[in-house]
């Protein structure tokens, strides 16, 4: 049991720090009238995003025979205006619409924030002045973590932009996959990988602690963008009708990992913050180990609900039979967030930083296995103080430190 005594004069404190320092970052986040990463940025469904149906278990996502009162019928779904305060929503509804993503506006507001400093942690380093501390390795090794927005993919689904990186930079690749947000943002830090897929939320960690440049981010054909945090349950779950439930002592709670932006930081500040719910306080933290985990283990029972990466939740769906979306509940969408970005070190020789830009930035890759699993064929610029603003406000409301023992607790 979770004790809550004391709690509401600390969390009421962190509430007004959101408030006044990060309101208009998080209102971008956590309203409800909006909707990030392809479901395949890591592996798979698809550049639309929407699901193909194979896993639902009616076509509508209606609330059928239900004791939840604000169980809503799919056919009510608005992605515009959910109005998460008077009803939640069988997924299918929500992924049919395409809802899982943001779009190419979401895209362009990040970016054209007016940001002068970052608000936590560090800014992106300079390239060195010293040419002696440029780095130009015989071989440039790119590596991925557990992205919060996709997952399984594979070496040869890269080979597309490993030729063109060659191409432009005249250096083999080499593919080294590492199975933790940890250990890629050490394999950049100890200069073992010059090029890495991070996730959403490890970013601020690889930046400051690894010398990490984020640029760009992929997009979808039909400009859909990012993810979302979906606030999931089981569909029978009539007792769970809000993120104000989580809080009862019977709800088994699971999050992803400490690192994790959609399956612990966002969730540890917006539930606080827009619904009085406090993780770690009002109950308690079980860490699943990854968003597939969390969604296998509520549809098992192991976990009666979670915060869930929204892409991540249609892949895992998608590539399980025995799961279907109407099996699931969101109670709660965040508002877009951007996938995890591509990153080289800083202090890689100018001219192959260059070709790196390149290798994404100008290169089309429709019809390659890199565009079929990712579902990217197109990769835009961001700038790491404007685009990762909200996830940095984030961060500093859960007073994170930007340490390797705090990514890997």
């Amino acid at each position: 049991m979770v004790d809550h005594t004391g709690r509401r004069h600390e969390s009421s404190s962190r509430r007004r720090f959101l408030l006044a320092g990060g309101a208009a970052a998080i209102t971008g986040l956590a309203g409800c009238s909006e909707g990030s990463g392809s479901s395949g940025g890591d592996g798979g469904s698809g550049g639309d995003g929407a699901s193909s149906g194979t896993n639902s278990a009616s076509g509508d996502g209606g609330s059928g025979e239900s004791g939840d009162p604000l169980l809503a019928e799919g056919s009510e779904f608005d992605p515009e205006s959910p109005n998460w305060e008077e009803n939640n929503y069988r997924s299918t509804p929500l992924i049919d619409a395409g809802y899982e993503r943001g779009s190419r506006t979401d895209l362009e507001s990040m970016g054209s924030r007016e940001v002068d400093e970052v608000p936590h942690g560090e800014p992106v380093r300079e390239t060195p002045d010293d040419e002696s501390e440029w780095l130009e390795p015989d071989t440039l090794v790119f590596t991925e973590s557990p992205s919060e927005d996709v997952q399984g993919r594979y070496e040869e689904d890269f080979q597309a932009v490993f030729d063109r990186i060659e191409e432009e930079t005249g250096l083999p690749v080499e593919y080294n996959r590492v199975n933790s947000y940890a250990a890629s943002v050490e394999a950049m830090r100890s200069e073992r990988a010059h090029i890495a897929n991070f996730s959403t939320g490890t970013t601020c960690f690889a930046v400051n602690l690894a010398g990490a440049v984020p640029f760009t981010a992929g997009i979808a054909p039909n400009g859909s963008f990012g993810y979302r945090l979906f606030a999931t349950t089981r569909a029978d779950a009539d007792g769970i009708q809000s993120v104000e439930d989580f809080a009862n002592d019977d709800v088994r709670m699971a999050h992803a990992e400490p690192a994790s932006n959609s399956g612990h930081q966002a969730p540890s500040a917006l539930f606080d913050q827009y619904f009085d719910v406090t993780a770690g306080e009002d109950y308690e933290i079980n860490f699943s180990g990854g968003h597939s985990q969390t969604t296998r283990g509520i549809a098992a029972g192991d976990y009666d609900a979670g915060p869930i990466c929204s892409t991540c939740f249609l892949d895992t769906v998608e590539a399980d039979s025995n799961l279907s979306f109407d099996e699931f509940k969101v109670v709660w969408a965040s508002n877009p967030f951007p996938n995890g970005p591509v990153a080289y070190r800083y202090n890689l020789h100018p001219d192959i930083q260059e070709g790196i830009r390149n290798a994404w930035l100008d290169s089309d890759f429709a019809g390659t296995a890199y565009a079929e699993r990712t579902g990217y064929e197109e990769y835009v610029p961001i700038e790491y103080r404007r685009h990762w603003y909200d996830i940095m406000v984030i961060q500093r409301y859960n007073d994170v430190e930007y340490t390797q023992g705090a990514l890997s607790e």
